[in-house]
């Protein structure tokens, strides 16, 4: 019997960002890549299991954490952050309890979670990395707010420059006039896999209304076009301010819902605010696993 058979998950979503929490917490099983593949080509009682991001919850290591998350993009790669799943996870480890915040590690550093309301929760999502080569650009850059694509795929020509900010993951926001004038579908994996990028980069298009408001469009590295993606989020906001677009909070409108974020003054992390919803729960089919296998 595969080790993920029968085993309980929560299938959610962060303002659309389609999510599952497992949580495999007080067990030796580890998920690889292929089984996450796995799960996401699957369904469960007619439901699809297809998701953004899968997040997989393993026993703390840092002391005070209530667990350490494994984030896995549907095709099996590894995200470094995913600010809209965290709060899924917040809201998993905490519904039913009366604790109203608590830490999580991740590949980009602890994350402090805190319930706002039933459904909503503020997430740190830590300070942005701004320096080239620690986002990562294959070029050393003096300045990341505005970057020249080089040899740009056909149309990414007409984006401009792009901001690098890493939150967790790297991301290049392009700041157009007309988010509708560009197709991101066809764009995105031509930038997402563009050599500057040695680790792909997510890639979004940006459309400033006011000084509190952005419109956002995000293709995510390793699953596409998405109706949300809170590090994005958080990096265009960024990528805003430091190019005094916008104050220092502010709303960011994606497909799938609104998040308030705020790039905060006495420590300079970035906070992002939003709501959570629960579709679904189940518990895995030994079937997925063993086509896989196969």
């Amino acid at each position: 019997m595969p080790p993920l058979a029968n085993r309980p998950f929560l299938k959610m979503n962060g303002i659309g960002n389609e999510i599952i929490v497992l949580d495999l917490r007080g067990t030796n099983i580890r998920v690889d890549a292929a089984e996450a593949r796995a799960i996401g080509k699957g369904n469960h009682e007619g439901r699809p299991l297809a998701y953004d991001q899968m997040m997989v919850l393993y026993d703390p290591v840092t002391p005070g954490t209530a667990a350490r998350m494994k984030i896995f993009n549907i095709d099996g790669s590894l995200s470094g952050a995913c600010g809209n799943g965290t709060r899924c996870v917040a809201w998993a480890l905490t519904e039913g309890t009366p604790t109203q915040s608590l830490v999580v590690e991740s590949d980009a550093g602890l994350l402090e979670c805190t319930r706002e309301g039933q459904w909503r929760f503020a997430v740190d999502m830590g300070a942005p990395r701004l320096e080239a080569l620690e986002i990562p650009l294959r070029d050393d850059f003096a300045d990341t707010v505005a970057v020249e694509l080089p040899q740009p795929p056909p149309g990414a020509d007409k984006l401009g420059p792009f901001a690098a900010v890493n939150m967790g993951n790297p991301h290049a926001v392009f700041f157009v006039s007309r988010i509708a004038n560009h197709d991101l579908a066809a764009l995105g994996p031509q930038i997402e896999h563009h050599p500057m990028f040695p680790q792909r980069v997510n890639v979004s298009l940006a459309q400033i209304v006011s000084r509190e408001r952005i419109e956002l469009k995000v293709w995510e590295r390793g699953t596409g076009l998405t109706l949300a993606c809170g590090s994005a989020a958080c990096a265009t906001l960024v990528a805003a301010v430091r190019r005094s677009l916008t104050e220092k909070r502010a709303t960011i409108a994606l497909p799938g819902g609104e998040l308030v974020i705020e790039w905060r003054e006495s420590d300079g992390h970035v906070l992002m605010t939003g709501d959570v919803e629960l579709e679904f729960e189940g518990r895995f089919d030994a079937s997925l696993f063993e086509r896989a296998q196969a």
